[in-house]
């Protein structure tokens, strides 16, 4: 009803003037009017969206934050988001009592000699030694030898990234079993109440969490770990853990040298090395800028695919602000180092529950 009587009071109005002659110069006048002010208002629109794109953009590494300066803005709109929530795990890490001294490299490398702990044969056997650091050597960067320091860093934390996708394929396992059952127990649904925070899902949709609750190829995050320290040698990674590079408006974290006075961010610093790659597989599988990493996941999964780290890594664009430049290099670390060799590695088990997953 509505629309069809203001449709009727736009007739009459266009018939009002047609029943006037405004004559050659007033129509020319009007028209010109029209033209100079479309002209005038759309390069600000376009500087509006393409600032606003930037911003964005620029804001994906930030990690789990979710939040825009800090001021609770939900970045993903399909989800509200606590980050508080998607955080707790990360931060009871942070909050655990351990013992935190700091090794030094030549005690590291030591330990992977009395432990039969070494690359070669990792790649050979497929088998690695759960060897779990706390804290990076200071003298890593003093190795002069690069092949020697790359394989140093990887050692250290290979056992930790393969620890988190165990951890994952363990949630994953248990979310299956749930939802292969006609009917769940109360304790299944307060564990996916749980999952569901978790992960960012406030839909409580369980196709959604199945997509999130997935594994990181390890050829990946050690090939982003090296990027975003310089294999284990950046102020970041040693001062606070932070192996890839994850902004905070709101957390502890370390603020970049040579920052203008206004910046607000910081990266993001934890107490332990464990902490940092949690949250780095929180934030590849629950920001909204890595939707489409997830979903070419998916989909590697749906086709009984294996996990191809090299595809996966185009779809991390957004990570930093090089975009595709950035995602070519990843490829070529894991290119050069032959990181592909250590995704279908296994992590020896410490206890029972770890040990089918060999």
């Amino acid at each position: 009803m509505f629309k069809k009587l203001n449709h009727k009071h736009n007739f009459n109005f266009y018939k009002f003037l047609k029943q006037r002659d405004l004559g050659t110069i007033p129509k020319i006048f009007i028209s010109s009017l029209g033209v100079i002010l479309f002209f005038y208002l759309m390069p600000n629109f376009i500087l509006y969206y393409q600032n606003e794109s930037l911003e964005f953009k620029n804001n994906s590494k930030a990690v789990l934050a979710y939040t825009l300066k800090n001021d609770g803005k939900v970045l993903d709109t399909d989800d509200i988001l606590d980050e508080k929530d998607l955080l707790r795990d990360i931060f009871s890490l942070n909050d655990l009592e351990t013992d935190t001294v700091r090794l030094n490299a030549s005690t590291i490398k030591q330990l992977f000699e009395d432990t039969d702990y070494s690359l070669k044969d990792v790649r050979e056997k497929k088998l690695v030694k759960p060897v779990a650091l706390t804290l990076l050597p200071a003298e890593i960067k003093m190795i002069e030898n690069t092949k020697q320091r790359k394989e140093f860093f990887i050692q250290i934390i290979l056992p930790l990234i393969l620890q988190e996708n165990n951890n994952i394929r363990l949630d994953r396992k248990r979310l299956f079993s749930i939802i292969n059952k006609s009917s769940n127990s109360d304790l299944e649904k307060k564990w996916l109440q749980k999952k569901y925070k978790q992960y960012g899902v406030s839909s409580r949709d369980l196709s959604t969490l199945k997509v999130r609750m997935d594994e990181i190829p390890v050829s990946l995050a050690i090939a982003q770990a090296a990027k975003e320290t310089g294999w284990g040698t950046s102020r970041f990674a040693q001062e606070g853990n932070a192996l890839f590079g994850q902004w905070t408006w709101s957390g502890d974290g370390i603020k970049p040298a040579g920052a203008e006075s206004d910046t607000k961010h910081k990266v993001m610093k934890f107490k332990v090395l464990k902490a940092s790659v949690r949250a780095y597989q929180r934030n590849l599988n629950t920001h909204s800028s890595y939707k489409n990493f997830r979903q070419t996941r998916a989909q590697l999964r749906d086709d009984s695919q294996k996990l191809d780290s090299l595809l996966l890594a185009e779809q991390l664009d957004s990570y930093a602000e090089t975009g595709k430049e950035y995602t070519k290099i990843l490829k070529q670390i894991i290119n050069q180092n032959s990181l592909q060799d250590f995704d279908d590695v296994k992590l020896m088990p410490l206890s029972v529950k770890y040990k089918n997953l060999i």
